[in-house]
């Protein structure tokens, strides 16, 4: 059967040589310094090992070498995914990646949430600074491992939760990470932020069903939706409260993806102050900590 034929009912059946040479040519056209990995000595593999993807995309090496000789399982669609952003592919890439493996595209647009290889790059480059790419609903896609210290792992944020304007309101331990005295100006924000995303995305988005269930939840982010307040931006410094090294004062500086509505941010403390300090020792904590 041809491979690339749909099967009954319209389903895309897997065309496992294709998807087998085109992960390995992708795998062997990447060199650990392009994804942020240490080169290591005595290196003969063209490219990246196998055990190296794995890493990249959080699955077994066991798992990852049987796809690329063709063995095993159809891949689930989460799987290709995490493939697909694990060897830093384009949107067209990540697309026909989808097809061979049998499944549709996902749909383009504001809530995908592939990371593009520029951003990406940026970020491996970024790994002694605290970063993280966000999309506009304020959802961490990616963190360096200094962003994780600083704010927390956002790979275990689920559902709504994942949005930090969402858990401002519906969970209001997560305001301890910010100086009390930005609370009212924080608030404002969010609720100035996902009222301008409802507006492009309209009824029925995903921005929609946040404000939704945040109006129900909170009489507070009723009150400031019902404002209206539109066009506030985030300030220049931001204070974090951190519980193991206290205040930090850091600059945040934006870099956005206008293809994916992605901003990547990057936190950094002005030299010799305060506040690099402890991000010095943030750094050693989280060294410790891995």
């Amino acid at each position: 059967m041809d491979a690339h034929r749909r099967a009954a009912g319209g389903t895309r059946v897997i065309d496992r040589p294709g998807l087998a040479e085109f992960l390995r040519r992708r795998r062997e056209s990447l060199q650990p310094e392009d994804v942020g990995l240490p080169r290591g000595v005595r290196r003969r593999t063209a490219g990246l090992r196998r055990e190296e993807v794995a890493v990249l995309c959080h699955m077994s090496a066991d798992y990852y070498t049987r796809i690329e000789q063709e063995r095993g399982p159809q891949p689930s669609e989460a799987m290709v995914a995490a493939i697909a952003q694990g060897l830093h592919l384009t949107l067209d890439e990540r697309d026909h990646l989808f097809r061979l493996a049998g499944h549709a595209p996902p749909l383009r647009g504001a809530s995908d949430e592939h990371v593009s290889p520029g951003l990406l790059r940026i970020l491996d480059r970024l790994d002694d600074t605290p970063a993280e790419v966000l999309t506009e609903l304020g959802e961490t896609l990616r963190q360096t491992r200094l962003g994780v210290a600083l704010t927390g792992d956002a790979s275990l944020r689920t559902g709504p939760s994942r949005s930090l304007g969402y858990r401002w309101f519906a969970e209001p331990a997560s305001r301890a990470l910010y100086c009390e005295t930005d609370h009212e100006h924080l608030s404002r924000l969010f609720a100035s932020g996902l009222r301008e995303v409802v507006t492009v995305r309209g009824r029925g988005s995903r921005a929609a069903d946040l404000a939704d269930d945040l109006l129900a939840r909170s009489a507070e982010f009723r009150a400031l939706w019902d404002a209206h307040e539109v066009g506030l931006r985030p300030r220049e410094t931001k204070r974090f409260v951190h519980p193991e090294v206290g205040v930090l004062e850091l600059a945040c500086q934006t870099l956005l993806d206008p293809d994916q509505s992605h901003r990547l941010l990057v936190y950094t403390a002005a030299p010799g102050s305060e506040s690099a300090e402890k991000l010095e020792l943030l750094g050693v904590l989280a060294r410790a900590s891995v």
